[in-house]
């Protein structure tokens, strides 16, 4: 599927160029390049990701750039933005939570579940004003419209990131508290299975 959507871009890229539709031509490259980079960074940091993870990181990529911008999906579909931004407030909130659970392996004497919890929302919102820079500079530097209505749009999917960010939160608090077995903890489960050397006693306190 990813090798699919890989091509397809290509393939639209080499077809807008051919037509002078340089709009069409730079969002296929920007949607390639971007979603390229995901398994491309982690081989160089030795993680190994699940292929559901890959799988959503590609989908939003090409749902937020792609459909979202050469298609006009904000415009057409009024939720779109909305979902967009939840789910990757929820998507790098977990994605922190990772990061700092590696960092101290479970240790609740050295990060209690609660202070987890709290950094993992921190980083979902540092990457959702990071988003907020980057929609701001395309458009100002490409003629985009990923801001749309300005002021009112940036609150917005702030306030949502926000949610996203909470929910990542919940599920970071409730995972290192007692490695809860729902759907996002056994996402959690999935990626720390697959990168056992970073997460050696969290490992083991998931099979016990």
């Amino acid at each position: 599927m990813l090798a699919l959507i890989w091509v397809g871009l290509l393939t639209c890229a080499l077809v807008a160029l051919f037509l002078g539709r340089w709009s069409l031509a730079f969002v296929s490259l920007a949607t390639l390049v971007l979603s390229a980079m995901v398994p491309f960074l982690a081989k160089r940091f030795s993680l190994k990701l699940p292929i559901p993870f890959l799988l959503a990181t590609t989908l939003f990529i090409f749902a937020s750039i792609f459909l979202g911008e050469a298609f006009d999906f904000y415009e057409r579909v009024w939720w779109w933005d909305l979902a967009l931004h939840g789910s990757a407030a929820v998507g790098f909130g977990l994605l922190g939570f990772l990061f700092v659970f590696m960092l101290f392996e479970g240790d609740k004497f050295a990060a209690p579940p609660s202070a987890l919890a709290f950094i993992t929302f921190c980083v979902a919102m540092t990457i959702g004003g990071l988003w907020e820079v980057f929609e701001f500079s395309m458009d100002q530097m490409f003629g985009l419209n990923m801001q749309k209505s300005g002021l009112n749009d940036t609150m917005g999917d702030l306030i949502i990131n926000a949610f996203g960010g909470l929910i990542a939160s919940v599920t970071g608090y409730l995972y290192a508290r007692d490695f809860s077995t729902g759907i996002l903890g056994q996402a959690l489960t999935q990626f720390i299975e697959k990168n056992k050397a970073f997460y050696r006693k969290s490992r083991d306190r998931i099979r016990k």
